[in-house]
């Protein structure tokens, strides 16, 4: 299992960001992550400054981590496209009609996952798939 570090994400996100605006190839996590940040022109001062991006502390009272934001979205994207947990795929089709686009589903699915990893943390057990996928559920009612 690959496990980045914190500063890992953060260059990930950089490069894949400067790499876009400057048209060279991507890799094809490059391309999935390109198209998010795409839709999040509000933190491109964010993503266009490695050595502020690293520097930066995220607390949870202050701004929204763009770099964590990011990840779920990437994490969501794959979870839904190998429908793992099994039923997520389900989930995000249901919010998608209801929404009327991905993007509005996947900040409904961020909801959960974030609940998830908040109560695995501070539980220090590993992350529950049945609860997540029964918060989904509710979500879709």
């Amino acid at each position: 299992m690959f496990t980045p570090s914190q500063h890992d994400v953060r260059r990930f996100f950089c490069d894949t960001y400067r790499k876009q605006h400057a048209h060279e190839i991507l890799s094809p996590l490059e391309a999935i992550a390109a198209d998010w940040l795409a839709l999040h022109p509000e933190y491109a001062d964010e993503f266009g400054d490695l050595d502020a991006a690293l520097a930066r502390d995220y607390n949870v009272e202050g701004r929204t981590n763009p770099f964590l934001h990011l990840s779920m979205h990437l994490t969501i994207a794959e979870q839904v496209a190998v429908d793992q947990p099994q039923g997520i795929r389900a989930a995000f089709r249901t919010l998608c009609a209801r929404h009327g686009n991905e993007h509005a589903a996947h900040h409904d699915i961020m909801e959960c996952l974030g609940q998830m990893i908040w109560t695995s943390q501070r539980d220090g057990l590993p992350p529950d798939g049945a609860a997540y996928i029964e918060c989904l559920k509710r979500r879709c009612g």
